[in-house]
């Protein structure tokens, strides 16, 4: 049974910066990629940033590149999302995720594709 526990959330303001964490209960690397997905209210579920467990290689949301970056260590069995030049616009509840079987075809950031949830961490960034 796997488990994750994020940690990390908090309010900044607009341009600050936060690292999220998403500790695992077992080896990051029995998952085949591991992502963060966030929330608002009113809004869909949408994928932030995943990373494939063996070779780390990045997948990241449009609207995120160049100012978030996801990273594990799988000796701590725990992912990170730096954030920075944070904006309202991402203010949302962050879920770290993880993926048993394979991801092919452009489904990396897909939510429906991720089996183990964490329960979330609260992004607020404020004007």
């Amino acid at each position: 049974q796997v488990q994750l526990v994020e940690s990390g959330g908090g309010s900044v303001q607009t341009g600050g910066s936060l690292r999220l964490s998403c500790a695992a209960s077992g080896s990051i690397y029995s998952n085949t990629f591991m992502g963060w997905f966030r929330q608002a209210p009113g809004k869909e579920r949408e994928g932030v940033a995943t990373i494939d467990t063996g070779d780390s290689m990045p997948i990241y949301h449009d609207s995120v590149k160049g100012r978030f970056t996801i990273s594990q260590d799988r000796a701590k069995n725990t992912v990170y999302l730096q954030m920075n030049s944070l904006k309202p616009e991402d203010t949302a509840i962050y879920y770290c995720a993880a993926a048993r079987g394979p991801l092919y075809g452009g489904t990396w950031l897909w939510p429906e594709k991720y089996n183990y949830w964490g329960l979330g961490t609260q992004v607020t960034v404020s004007s």
